[in-house]
């Protein structure tokens, strides 16, 4: 990686970290959020806790039925043995991706009065 893309990577960490939380500061005392305001961030993240898992375990299951095909192509033998650790392993990426479902489901939840 360069020079010149490790610092734009660096401002970028530091605009999102430092600088974006300080608009939350900036609202008068007057101006409170209101439940719209609530419910809205909460299905904002709602969405992204979903999108973020189902990407993840999207990468995580296509990494893991990889490596097992992999394996099973190198020594075909020992597909068996493989093949029961691999779909284990499939299992708890899925029930990963489904908590974060109910977790968003959750969020949505909250929110509503």
């Amino acid at each position: 990686m360069s020079t010149l893309k490790k610092l734009a990577l660096a401002a970028l960490t530091f605009s999102a970290a430092f600088l974006v939380p300080l608009a939350a500061f900036a609202q008068d005392d007057r101006a409170g959020s209101n439940k719209f305001d609530v419910e809205a961030y909460a299905a904002v993240g709602a969405g992204l806790a979903i999108g973020l898992a189902v990407l993840g375990g999207a990468l995580g299951q296509g990494r893991a039925a990889a490596a097992a095909l992999e394996g099973i192509s190198r020594n075909p033998g020992a597909s068996a043995r493989i093949q029961t650790p691999m779909i284990l392993g499939l299992a708890l990426i899925e029930s990963l991706v489904l908590i974060a479902f109910v977790i968003a489901f959750w969020l949505k939840g909250v929110a509503a009065p």
